[in-house]
């Protein structure tokens, strides 16, 4: 896929000057928000420490937003026959965490692939046939588990694979994948490296690009009302794009950079990173790691850091509340692609998974099942390069429809189709980004776990 799009920026709402500034700025009038690798380098910028670090940050207040514009779902006993038929039954490969440090995304992910394959075969499946799943761990980048797991997903004749959820991950196998003639949709990639990767069209994301999740939350600190910024950063793929991207907004509202730590994944000491950044004296830090956040966080906080002067990310804003002593993170804040997950999506997830405690990816996940199986439909095949020439088309420009009971009805009734999920409207482009998201704003309460508090939509 090669890169053909220019990003535009989004600010943070609110009545501050500071908001004012990034509206004037050009960084236009909504906010936003996922996902997710080698040697360590330090840099410390401008002279910090020259100046302390701010008595309180003041936020927008919080309001959930617009949130995604829902329809009236399909019937799946009212599915009319499909006109196609295939000697090979779609099936689908899962290549999400169960181990490593984002396995707390894992379980989400899960619930909402396995949601959708179970709601898609109550609605008759896709041309005729039920549509099956096989699940592997991708683990993470210390260890090989995830090209093991393609292998074994190749080896059952997989004609998609929903992973990984880390971008570094994915670098490591989405040759293995494409190459193969398999389609590859991640629902938690977010590095800028995928939107030019010479994939064959082979590979989707239903996360949007961290172009639009960094530089929103570059913004959004300055509309709280952070001069100076400190950032902890993984050196990964994923790291370095969140840390580029937060750093052209925040500087581009008139923030200043004052430090910036890097770190690598297995590193399990963080005192050097944590003692420049606190010496630097910040208004706010932005922590882009994944579970490394349980051994930064308190460093800081016993620095004299106060809680709302953290901004996570979505590879570690997670429920800490068995790592953390009660309280210590009261006041942070976080950043997830997509929108809140609803009353209803959480009880159907239940029926799947009732012991989950975050629904990060899950929508993302269940969008990206979807748009396989209508793509396949729509394709009359359950080959990947079939496959992937009808994503775009079964994602934009088409009659509005919400899930796949809905949307497979109108595909089969002769009628183009514009499928709009849990997660958003999505809307691929030529490079197999959306173009459009939601992105959601999380703070955390007394018991360290965190809260909806706004969300914000975006555009890329």
């Amino acid at each position: 896929m090669t890169a053909t799009r220019n990003a535009v920026l989004f600010g943070a709402g609110g009545n501050t000057a500071r908001a004012a500034r990034i509206a004037a700025l050009g960084l236009g009038v909504a906010l936003f928000a996922s996902a997710c690798g080698g040697g360590t380098s330090t840099e410390t910028e401008g002279n910090g420490g020259s100046a302390p670090a701010a008595a309180g940050l003041v936020c927008p207040e919080g309001g959930e937003g617009a949130g995604p514009t829902t329809g009236t779902k399909g019937d799946p006993a009212a599915v009319p026959e499909t006109k196609g038929s295939t000697d090979t039954p779609l099936k689908i490969g899962s290549l999400l965490p169960t181990t490593g440090a984002l396995a707390y995304l894992g379980p989400p992910e899960i619930a909402g692939v396995d949601l959708a394959i179970k709601q898609i075969n109550e609605a008759g499946g896709v041309l005729g046939e039920d549509v099956d799943v096989v699940h592997r761990d991708s683990g993470d980048t210390t260890t090989d588990i995830a090209t093991q797991s393609v292998s074994a997903l190749l080896g059952q004749d997989v004609n998609a694979i929903v992973g990984a959820a880390s971008s570094g991950v994915s670098k490591t196998v989405i040759n293995q994948i494409t190459g193969a003639g398999v389609l590859q949709i991640s629902p938690a990639n977010t590095s800028p490296d995928f939107t030019d990767w010479d994939d064959n069209n082979l590979y989707w994301r239903t996360a949007p690009s961290d172009v639009l999740q960094g530089r929103t939350l570059g913004s959004y600190m300055v509309s709280c009302g952070a001069q100076t910024l400190g950032m902890i950063v993984l050196n990964d793929a994923y790291g370095t794009g969140l840390r580029d991207n937060v750093k052209t907004a925040f500087e581009g509202a008139g923030g200043q950079i004052v430090a910036t730590e890097m770190f690598n994944e297995g590193d399990s000491q963080f005192s050097s990173q944590v003692d420049a950044v606190a010496a630097a004296n910040p208004d706010a830090i932005a922590l882009i790691t994944f579970d490394q956040v349980k051994s930064i966080a308190p460093l800081l906080l016993a620095k004299g850091i106060t809680p709302d002067q953290l901004f996570l990310v979505d590879g570690n804003t997670a429920d800490l509340s068995e790592d953390l002593d009660p309280g210590a993170m009261e006041g942070a804040q976080g950043t997830i692609p997509g929108t809140f997950a609803k009353d209803e999506f959480k009880t159907s997830l239940a029926e799947i998974d009732d012991g989950l405690t975050s629904y990060a990816y899950a929508g993302e996940s269940y969008d990206a099942v979807n748009l396989v199986a209508l793509a396949a439909e729509a394709a009359g095949s359950t080959k990947g390069e079939d496959i992937a020439g009808e994503m775009q088309s079964v994602s934009r420009d088409g009659e509005k429809c919400y899930d796949f009971a809905g949307c497979v009805t109108l595909l089969r009734e002769g009628a183009d189709i514009d499928y709009d999920g849990i997660s958003g409207p999505i809307s691929f482009d030529e490079n197999g980004d959306p173009t459009e998201a939601y992105v959601g704003i999380y703070e955390y309460d007394a018991e360290n776990r965190p809260q909806p508090m706004r969300e914000e939509f975006g555009q890329l």
